[in-house]
């Protein structure tokens, strides 16, 4: 039962998350986003290293999960807005992106198979998947981590479990 229910999760989980993130006013949503951002590059932010998105503005969507918005930095903080034009946009799919984020995929990997799309101004994107690349897992708030790394491991799983089942009917003939 468990099995089955990872599947669902790993093919079906980013939708069943759409539906309530629709619903969610953006002001709810850019609190918790501008939270969270705020939180997980602290350091990042206390060390200089995100001022180049001072006056620049980075798009990230979500499109599996109807989430989509644009962050730059004021004044020393990482903030939020959906009505800003953006200079370069990221965009993929819940768990791609959450196995980035866990460094379980490469991003690289998943732009040549246009899993992961970055458009706009090229040299911005470069810096901004630099910064990415270059957050150790151990640098980020525990509970962000082990959450993080738990949903990472849970979409692998349902990952292999599908290539399985693929596998086993690609060998059944009628």
């Amino acid at each position: 039962m468990f099995s089955r229910l990872r599947g669902l999760m790993v093919k079906k989980g980013p939708e069943f998350l759409a539906l309530p993130i629709s619903f969610t006013p953006f002001p709810v949503k850019k609190v918790v986003l501008q939270q969270l951002l705020n939180w997980q590059f602290r350091h990042a932010l206390s060390e200089g290293e995100l001022d180049f998105l001072e006056g620049r503005f980075l798009g990230i969507e979500i499109a599996d999960v109807n989430l989509r918005w644009i962050t730059t930095l004021q004044n020393g903080r990482l903030t939020v807005s959906r009505d800003a034009e953006a200079d370069v946009w990221f965009r993929g799919e819940a768990n791609d992106l959450l196995l980035v984020a866990a460094r379980k995929a490469d991003p690289d990997m998943l732009f040549f198979q246009r899993r992961l799309v970055i458009e706009g101004d090229t040299e911005l994107g470069l810096e901004v998947k630099n910064l990415m690349d270059a957050i150790e897992l151990d640098a980020m708030p525990t509970p962000l981590r082990t959450g993080l790394q738990q949903l990472a491991a849970f979409i692998e799983a349902g990952m292999k479990q599908d290539a399985k089942a693929a596998k086993a009917r690609a060998g059944i003939s009628c």
